[in-house]
């Protein structure tokens, strides 16, 4: 393999995956992907969607699902700074009702693979940032559910700064609970 390292989490599923960068005083050259080297990791999904969303600081965003339509999704950040949250849905996972978190930058230039049966969110710490992630299937509107971002079941650490203010939507203020999931 070489060209990426891929690192397991507490969570089965879930891989940080870190891409071998060469740079020298011009700037630097990666792969941000290759098939190949990503199903050698154990990544073999076809991604047939690119997205890219910029926020602010204390933008958070999610914690989002596809209900009928689920996705893989591999996101990065390509410019500022994001802590990246992953809550396991999986119904029967050990794991079920748990999240992991990972920062995601610019600099450390990490990805994060998220499988189809979790809840996908993050929020900003830099000024600014851009999001990008691949995902497996299409988005479809009127098919996305959601979690409340701090719901105290899933107990959530962000990472906020006390001086920080957060931005969120009224939407991804809204969601349900995981207590109120969990009862569908």
């Amino acid at each position: 393999m070489g060209k990426i390292t891929v690192e397991t989490c507490k969570i089965e599923g879930l891989k940080v995956i870190t891409p071998k960068v060469f740079g020298d005083e011009r700037g630097y050259f990666m792969e941000s992907y290759n098939f190949n080297d990503f199903k050698e990791a154990g990544i073999d999904q076809v991604f047939v969607q690119d997205n890219q969303s910029s926020s602010t600081k204390g933008v958070l965003r999610g914690l989002h699902y596809q209900i009928e339509h689920p996705q893989d999704k591999l996101v990065r950040v390509v410019r500022g700074e994001v802590f990246d949250v992953a809550v396991d849905l999986r119904k029967g996972s050990a794991t079920y009702g748990q999240w992991f978190g990972v920062l995601l930058s610019e600099e450390n230039k990490k990805q994060f693979f998220i499988p189809k049966g979790f809840a996908h969110g993050f929020v900003v710490l830099s000024d600014y940032a851009e999001f990008c992630y691949k995902c497996s299937d299409f988005y479809h509107p009127g098919d996305e559910g959601g979690l409340r971002y701090n719901d105290p079941d899933i107990a959530i650490e962000w990472p906020i700064p006390e001086d920080m203010e957060l931005n969120i939507n009224e939407r991804d203020r809204n969601w349900p609970s995981f207590a109120d999931y969990r009862s569908r």
